[in-house]
This record gives structure tokens, C-alpha cells and sequence, in this order.
């Protein structure tokens, strides 16, 4: 992309938000102040990919902005005025307007002594990236750019308008914001940055898990994830936030065609974002999906064997796995629904494996299903990304497998609705067959006849009695 190219693109962008921007500029300026879009705005609209939600920069203070805003605002909040923010929305956008800031930092915590400053320049200075240290001035539609950000954005590099060592200890997150760019982006760091990311990756120890997850969460969602946790990997900062993917190095996978496990687990997830939109071209990225076919192997370092002859194997290590996967995620704070089913789809990628040429009985055939649960859309795709063998007969063959198994699971649950699987008798037959009152054997009783719906599938209501019946003579009842 050349200036003229990213120039034409702002131009574009501008005119499109141009009526919000003007009338936001117009108020300012009849306070006597100035207003400027800046930093990932302006980034975005040089990219030709400006959103709705908007960042401004001004020298009002924030009781001065509010001041300016109520009135105009569809909505205003407060909640980062503390750190000169005002938001506000209006005709659908979001819009964050902050003061000027000339923050310093005590470089043990990442929280800075807020301090506005009074010069856009000395705003952008203190920003993250020189791609991000650009603004255009409202009222003149000036390009603001002392760092060379444009240059920088036209290189798709990724530069710190102060020396990274400044500005890293300044904010560590500022490097895993590096690597995140680098997957949403494209882009690539300066040499310097990266020598500075791994000279202080252990400074992002003093960052809350809660951010990290935030950014780790973006760069996974990003158009080239891969590219942000090599990145992560290659300077040591993902030794500090999962430990467990630089791991991976050190085993060597089962079937010797490929470099590592690390390798294997990154083509996966390659090859599960390919398949995110195959059943939905307008699909967003998948959070869970790409964090389990990232973390599908991690149980295999600590399961290597290495076996008579020279083979290696990894026995359970999709058990492994699993603990190891939810442990990290627990960790890094996701979400209770993330973590569980990222945990399951880890335990359950290798179960296809029992399929063999189509060996497996209907029962196994809706075992697979019911344990996969509302997963097995992801799991499906985590199983077909999980073929990386260099050998075209064999990948063609397990897809195939994999094919035929889809097909046989759309017939079961066709013929016995096996999204609803449920005993043949509920909780109230059971107690009014029995003479059982509410309790524990109760539910004994419900398991078993959801086990003998799964092992031989519908049972008709004489056939569901008689087993209740024997089951209950079995246990004394």
C-alpha cells in the first residue's frame, strides 16, 4: 500500500463519518477548543476499515468535554473520566473522546500517574505504536504524524514512537499488543522492538491475567493468529502466559512428519480457521475453537514414551490435556463456559481414532454425539484440522472416514433425534413403576435407562418397563 493509496482510503473513510466528525469538531470549536481523530481510528482509516466506534483526542479537560457533549449525545458515560475519557454515543457509533495525556509511569505497576497534557504531539509520543501515533485535525483535516507512522503503516511495520525499552517498561502489555497486531495486522516489528520484547518478556508479569486475557483473546480472534503467538514464542513472552504452547517443542510427533508437536498445533489451528466458515460463509471467528485446536496436544510432552524399536507414543494425552488446558485458561481468568468447552474438545479430539474403517457400533455412533454435546460441530472441524500428514492418500482417507461418519451420525439423528436423547421413561414413570419416592436411586434408575438408549436406542414403553423392573430386582429394590 502507497501514501497516495492509504491517503485516498482516510479521505474515504472521513467522508463517510465526516457529518458526525464535523458537527463533534463545530461544538469544540465554539468552546475554543480543538479536536482529533487519532490512533486506531486514523490507523483503520488509512486501512480502508474504519468502525463505528471512534477515538478523539482533545485539549478540553473532561468536566470541558462533557460540558460540550450532553445536549449533543445520544448517551454519555463516565466511567474512564478518572483517566480523561468521556464516552458518548450517537446515530449508532460509539465515540471515546480523552484529553490530552503526558502520563508518567512507576514502572513497577502498569498504572501511570495520570497527568493531561497540551500538545497533540506530546499525546502522541507517549502512544504505543507510531502506527497508532497519528491524528488528523477536525476542523483543518491536517494529518498529524511527527513519528512516521504512515511510512511505518505503508511498511506494515510495527514501531514505538519513544525506544521500546521506554516504552515497554512504560506499559509491558504494550508487547503482547505488539504480537496481537501483528495477528489482526499483518504486520511485522521492528527489529529493535523484538529484541526489546525479548529482553522484557518477564515484564509482563506485573500485568493482571484479566488484561492479558484480553489481548491474548484478540490476537486469537485476529486474521493471522499464528503469525502473533510465533511472535510470543520466538521472544519468550508466551513462556509467561502459556508456558504450555512453547512446550510442545519438545516433543516429537508420533508419525515423524512433522518438526514438533508445536509445529503440528499451529498448522491446526491454520487449518480450523479454514474450516470456521465451511458450514457458514458469514461465521465469526471461533474463540473456542481455535484456543482447542492450539491446545489439542499440550498433554504431550508429559506423556512421551519412547517405545522398544524407536517408536514414540503419548498415551492419554488427550486426558492430560484437557486438565492441563483447563488449568491455563482458569489462570488467564476465561470464562467458566470457554474453559469447559475448550477442556472438552481437547478429551474428545483423539475418540474418532477408535473409528477406524467404520468399525463402531451405533451405540459408539451416539455415545460420540451425546458426549460431544452442542460441540460437535466444533469437534468435527477440530478433527479434520487435526489431519496435517504429509501423505495425500492417507489425509484422503481419513477424510473419507471422517465423511462417512458425519453421514452416519445425520442418519441416527434422523431416525432417534439424538440431540434429545433421554431414557425411554422419565423421572415420574420411574417412581410410579417402583413405589420409589424422590431420591438418589431415582436418578440411579434414569442413568440406567439412558445408558440401554444409547447401547440398543429406542425402546418401546414394555421393553423400557421390563429393563427398569430387572435393573431394580439387581439392586435389591
Amino acid at each position: 500500500m502507497n501514501e497516495l493509496t492509504a491517503k485516498r482510503n482516510a479521505v474515504a473513510e472521513l467522508m463517510r463519518i465526516s457529518p458526525l466528525a464535523d458537527e463533534l469538531a463545530g461544538l469544540f470549536a465554539s468552546a475554543g477548543h480543538r479536536l482529533y481523530l487519532v490512533g486506531g481510528s486514523v490507523r483503520d482509516a488509512l486501512l480502508g476499515r474504519l468502525s463505528a466506534d471512534l477515538d478523539f483526542t482533545t485539549d478540553a479537560r473532561p468536566e470541558q468535554i462533557l460540558k460540550i457533549v450532553r445536549g449533543w449525545a445520544d448517551g454519555v458515560w463516565e466511567a474512564g473520566i478518572a483517566f480523561g475519557t468521556v464516552g458518548v454515543t450517537k446515530r449508532g457509533s460509539t465515540l471515546e473522546i480523552t484529553t490530552f495525556r503526558a502520563d508518567v509511569y512507576d514502572r513497577v505497576s502498569r498504572n501511570p500517574e495520570v497527568t493531561f497534557g497540551d500538545s497533540i504531539e506530546g499525546d502522541l509520543k507517549r502512544r504505543d505504536f507510531t502506527v497508532n501515533a497519528m491524528a488528523i485535525d477536525l476542523s483543518t483535516k491536517q494529518f498529524v504524524d511527527p513519528h512516521d507512522g504512515m511510512d511505518a503503516l505503508r511498511r506494515k511495520v510495527l514501531d514505538t514512537p519513544a525506544t521500546p525499552e521506554e516504552s515497554f517498561a512504560d506499559d509491558p502489555l504494550r508487547m503482547l499488543r505488539a504480537a496481537r497486531f501483528a495477528a489482526q495486522l499483518g504486520f511485522e516489528p521492528a527489529p529493535r522492538v523484538v529484541s526489546a520484547m525479548t529482553e522484557m518478556a518477564g515484564e509482563i508479569q506485573r500485568i493482571t491475567a484479566e488484561r492479558v486475557q484480553t489481548e491474548l483473546s484478540k490476537l486469537m480472534l485476529g486474521r493471522y493468529p499464528r503469525r502473533g503467538l510465533e511472535l510470543m514464542v520466538d521472544t519468550g513472552l508466551a513462556e509467561h502466559i502459556l508456558p504450555e504452547v512453547p512446550g510442545m517443542r519438545l516433543a516429537i510427533d508420533e508419525h515423524h512428519q512433522h518438526k514438533d508437536v508445536y509445529q503440528h498445533s499451529l498448522t491446526v489451528l491454520d487449518q480450523a480457521i479454514a474450516l470456521e466458515r465451511r458450514d457458514d460463509p458469514d461465521a465469526e471467528p471461533d474463540l473456542v475453537l481455535r484456543l482447542a485446536a492450539l491446545l489439542h496436544d499440550i498433554g504431550k510432552p508429559a506423556t512421551r514414551r519412547f517405545e522398544d524399536g524407536g517408536g514414540v507414543s503419548f498415551h492419554h494425552h488427550e486426558v492430560v490435556g484437557a486438565k492441563m488446558a483447563r488449568k491455563r485458561l482458569r489462570a488467564l481468568k476465561y470464562p467458566k463456559q470457554v474453559i469447559e468447552d475448550v477442556g472438552q474438545l481437547v478429551f474428545l479430539h483423539l475418540r474418532f481414532h477408535g473409528y477406524g474403517k467404520g468399525e463402531w457400533t451405533d451405540s459408539a455412533v451416539r455415545r460420540y454425539v451425546t458426549d460431544a454435546g452442542d460441540l460437535l460441530p466444533r469437534l468435527h472441524k477440530l478433527v479434520r484440522a487435526d489431519c496435517t500428514t504429509r501423505n495425500k492418500r492417507k489425509a484422503a482417507a481419513l477424510q473419507r472416514t471422517y465423511d462417512e461418519l458425519e453421514e452416519r451420525i445425520a442418519r441416527i439423528q434422523a431416525e432417534e433425534d439424538l440431540a434429545r436423547v433421554r431414557p425411554d421413561l422419565d423421572g415420574n414413570e420411574i417412581m410410579k413403576i417402583l413405589g420409589l419416592p424422590p431420591g438418589p436411586m431415582v436418578g440411579k434408575a434414569w442413568k440406567h435407562l439412558k445408558e440401554l438408549r444409547l447401547d440398543r436406542g429406542p425402546l418401546d414403553h414394555d421393553e423400557a418397563v421390563a429393563e427398569l423392573r430387572r435393573w431394580a430386582e439387581e439392586n435389591g429394590l
